[in-house]
């Protein structure tokens, strides 16, 4: 049996997939919640999605934003980044970094984003920067 691949995912995909719940990426809120990936979160990017969330665009309340947070975060694996940070490629967003350190730290063999600064990392790191469309042709189908 071959483990589900581990992946980081950039807070827009996941907001994607859990806000817009018939939409494009549906598809990847069920593959995790089938355990046919196995996300990754860090301090910093599960407090990312959580402050993203609130966000007064998103028009949700506090029960609602706990809700979605209860629909992707148990289905992740939480990695410490170490006291020293994993070496990282220099990267032009400040936002991105928690993302690559957690892809390397945690070990991923994917960073799941539509970013182009984070697409363009790839070669460098030992996980692929691909985007939702094609982790999710990529999936195991179980």
């Amino acid at each position: 049996m071959r483990l589900p691949p581990r992946a980081v995912l950039d807070t827009n995909v996941v907001l994607s997939a859990l806000i817009f719940g018939t939409g494009k990426l549906a598809p990847l809120r069920q593959a995790w919640q089938a355990a046919r990936c196995r996300p990754l979160v860090s301090r910093a990017t599960a407090g990312e999605l959580a402050r993203t969330l609130a966000y007064p665009k998103f028009r949700l309340n506090e029960a609602a934003q706990r809700e979605m947070l209860g629909d992707y975060l148990p289905y992740c694996e939480a990695i410490v980044i170490p006291a020293k940070p994993p070496k990282i490629p220099p990267c032009r967003d400040p936002f991105d970094v928690p993302f690559l350190q957690l892809a390397v730290a945690g070990k991923a063999a994917f960073l799941v984003t539509g970013d182009r600064d984070l697409l363009s990392v790839g070669g460098r790191l030992s996980f692929s920067p691909i985007t939702a469309a094609e982790f999710l042709r990529i999936l195991p189908t179980r």
